[in-house]
């Protein structure tokens, strides 16, 4: 850019100032002159004297009163003793303007001449400065400064970060749109010379742009962890507020968000909305996955109805969790082994069955259900109840009394071939209808003799007969045994469809 050593500037002016009388003068190119600081130049100079007369001293002083001489660090006197006055300034410094002046000592009587009114020197420094504060959009100038106007014909460098911009000679920089890119730090220099000026910060002021929320701690989220949202954005000045949204929900202000204790309903989808003078922005969307393990476990009975002997009965194990459950197992109470795996489950036999369901995260076991097989030649039977922990054992009777009467009523007919020898047994009266043994009589549920034996003012034998049709009035009662109404002891009515074994 510049060259390492001082470049000695030689000032060469039109025109000139004189002065002089009696045969004295002097001839200075300039009385003005206006130097970078630090620059070192050369100023022209010649003069005269009377005839009969020798030089014996000639010198520039910075004073009209005694010698007045200038330090030889700053001034070297280039001339002689005849004619030619020209001196060289090296490395002026703003302490160095004033007015410096040629005087002439003559060997008559030791005369002194002095060159009034000599030279002014003028030392200044550079300085960027600019039109305006700046936004996004708007035109800026540039300028490079100094206190007083360069008497040389100078060529201006501009640089930014300190890097030279092409093109740019002038002591002006003109940037029509400004860039969020144009911002930087701009010097000015002079082509020629070391003196670089001090640093000008190009502050351009814009809305928010790049915002983004991101995520802490990153990786899986818990239930139970504790996480915090945090929004950034590149804004200048910078943002001056930020909102929070979950889905189209306003949920909070602040840079960040926190979530102590997090649950699976805080997962979704968040955003945040930040503002400026200049304007706002809203970043991308991110998602919450929150991981939790299995729970809400059940366990259902898959078919409902009679199913002839023989079939299996389907159970199927459903949950809610996150990840999805990967281990479901099945188990019978009494046990402690599992029964089967997978989410469908085959019950062969009578029990209560209950179902576990593992993800990463941990397991929960389902309530169970009942699955009851009828005694009978050939229907199968089945009664379901969810057996909640802590309950008692009567409410659990009454729940299967009641979906059992409810829900398990049927007929089991012989075929239309045996109707004529059956018809001959139901015109029968017995006296004593407990001393026979019934065919086709079918316990609407099994119930144990522990659990028959909790239930208070009903009589029992065990099962709860179905499928019985009264022939006649009961000879006690005197009431007639519909076959809506069930009885616990099948000797109370007579029946029809019933055989004597």
């Amino acid at each position: 850019m510049a060259p390492p050593l001082p470049l000695i500037l030689l000032l060469v002016f039109t025109g000139g100032c004189s002065s002089g009388g009696g045969g004295w003068s002097v001839t200075y190119i300039s009385s003005h002159i206006c130097a970078l600081e630090g620059s070192s130049l050369v100023i022209p100079c010649t003069y005269t004297y009377p005839s009969g007369h020798q030089v014996k001293e000639a010198f520039w002083t910075r004073t009209t009163s005694g010698t007045g001489i200038v330090p030889p660090n700053l001034i070297q006197y280039l001339g002689d003793k005849q004619h030619n006055c020209t001196v060289r300034l090296t490395h002026v410094k703003q302490t160095d303007p004033r007015m410096y002046i040629f005087k002439i000592i003559s060997n008559i009587k030791n005369k002194t001449w002095i060159g009034k009114p000599g030279v002014t020197l003028n030392v200044t420094d550079l300085q960027v400065e600019a039109s305006k504060k700046v936004k996004v959009g708007d035109s800026v100038t540039l300028t490079c400064k100094t206190t007083c106007r360069l008497t040389d014909t100078s060529t201006f460098i501009w640089l930014k970060n300190m890097k030279s911009l092409r093109n740019e000679d002038t002591d002006t920089l003109v940037l029509p749109s400004v860039r969020r890119e144009d911002a930087g730090i701009y010097s000015c220099s002079v082509q020629g010379h070391d003196l670089i000026s001090p640093e000008y910060y190009l502050n351009v002021m814009h809305p928010p742009e790049k915002t983004l929320v991101v995520v802490s701690p990153s990786g899986e989220i818990v239930e139970g962890d504790s996480v915090n949202l945090t929004c950034s954005s590149d804004a200048n000045p910078p943002v001056q507020k930020h909102t929070w949204f979950k889905e189209k929900s306003t949920i909070g202000s602040g840079n960040i968000y926190r979530i102590t204790t997090i649950r699976s309903d805080h997962g979704g989808e968040y955003k945040c909305k930040v503002s400026n003078a200049h304007g706002m922005k809203y970043s991308n969307a991110v998602i919450l996955n929150v991981t939790y393990a299995p729970r809400n476990v059940s366990a259902s009975i898959s078919s409902s109805g009679v199913i002839v002997e023989g079939d299996p009965v389907n159970l199927t194990c459903s949950s809610e969790s996150n990840p999805p459950v990967h281990i479901y197992s099945w188990f019978k109470e009494t046990q402690t082994s599992s029964v089967g795996s997978g989410q469908s489950f085959r019950a062969l036999e009578n029990g209560l069955f209950y179902c576990v369901a593992q993800n990463k995260h941990g397991s929960q076991r389902s309530a169970a259900v009942a699955v009851m097989f009828d005694g009978g030649q050939n229907t199968l039977l089945y009664c379901v109840a969810g057996i909640i922990t802590g309950l008692g054992g009567l409410l659990l009777v009454f729940m299967i009394l009641f979906i059992c009467r409810k829900n398990q009523r049927s007929k089991n007919i012989r075929g239309e071939q045996e109707n004529d020898s059956t018809n001959q047994d139901m015109s029968k009266t017995y006296d004593d209808h407990s001393k026979n043994i019934y065919t086709n009589v079918i316990p609407a549920c099994s119930i144990s003799q522990s659990v028959c034996e909790s239930l208070t003012d009903v009589e029992c034998n065990y099962n709860i007969y179905k499928n019985l049709d009264p022939v006649d009035m009961c000879p006690e009662d005197d009431v007639y045994c519909t076959p809506d109404v069930l009885y616990d002891d099948p000797s109370e009515c007579m029946y029809s469809n019933v055989q004597i074994l």
